[in-house]
């Protein structure tokens, strides 16, 4: 039953996403992005709780898969939010609350996810602010957890969305969201178990998971597209 009422949720956001927002996708170059495998999806460049309106590009079979493996990690204080919180528990009912240090919420995730799940994550782990800086005034950078999550999956895809910036449908902390707004974004996708290997060193170690996660802070820097309004 949960998931028909995430499949249904996850469709209404897309169509009210496709009736309200166009959507510019610079689709991979690298590879082919083969729906049925994808086992991480990764968004970069995270500027707004709205980000959801990227539910917009998925294919219907894809959401159908979503509604019965996917599961996500989400800041304890926004799914402790009296709408926003309902909102994103109903689109993903395995959605588990975290906080912001690597504590036992952190591992109680980690601990959900299967070799079928389809992980979704924002691995800055936090919204870039219209300054281009976090809350604290920090410069945005890539979290150690999804490194986590790479050791754990062995087999599937990595399609990586990079957002081109959602202030110009809402600024985090504003009101209603702007309508009728053209949002960009560019993607690439690896075979994972590929991906992993393609550092020289072993998989897991300390220098690997340096690497990688100096490979993901790159791409977040230089791969989304620059947004117009």
């Amino acid at each position: 039953m949960k998931s028909f009422i995430s499949f249904f949720t996850l469709l209404a956001l897309k169509v009210l996403s496709n009736i309200f927002y166009r959507f510019k996708i610079q689709w991979p170059t690298n590879g082919k992005i083969v729906w049925g495998d994808i086992r991480l999806l990764v968004f970069m460049n995270h500027t707004s709780l709205f980000e959801l309106l990227f539910i917009g590009i998925a294919p219907v079979t894809f959401l159908r898969m979503l509604s019965k493996h996917m599961v996500a990690p989400g800041a304890d204080k926004t799914l402790n939010r009296p709408v926003v919180g309902k909102l994103f528990k109903l689109f993903n009912p395995a959605m588990t609350a975290i906080t912001r240090k690597r504590d036992d919420t952190w591992q109680q995730f980690l601990d959900s996810v299967a070799q079928d799940s389809i992980v979704l994550i924002a691995p800055e782990g936090r919204m870039k602010r219209k300054n281009g800086l976090d809350l604290e005034g920090k410069k945005m950078t890539v979290r150690p957890g999804i490194i986590d999550i790479l050791e754990k999956q062995n087999q599937g895809q990595m399609l990586i969305i990079y957002s081109g910036g959602l202030h110009h449908v809402q600024v985090p902390g504003e009101g209603f969201p702007h309508l009728f707004k053209t949002v960009r974004a560019n993607s690439e996708v690896f075979d994972i178990a590929g991906y992993k290997a393609s550092f020289a060193e072993p998989t897991g170690s300390a220098a690997w998971r340096k690497l990688v996660l100096n490979d993901l802070q790159h791409k977040l820097e230089t791969k989304p597209p620059s947004q117009t309004v």
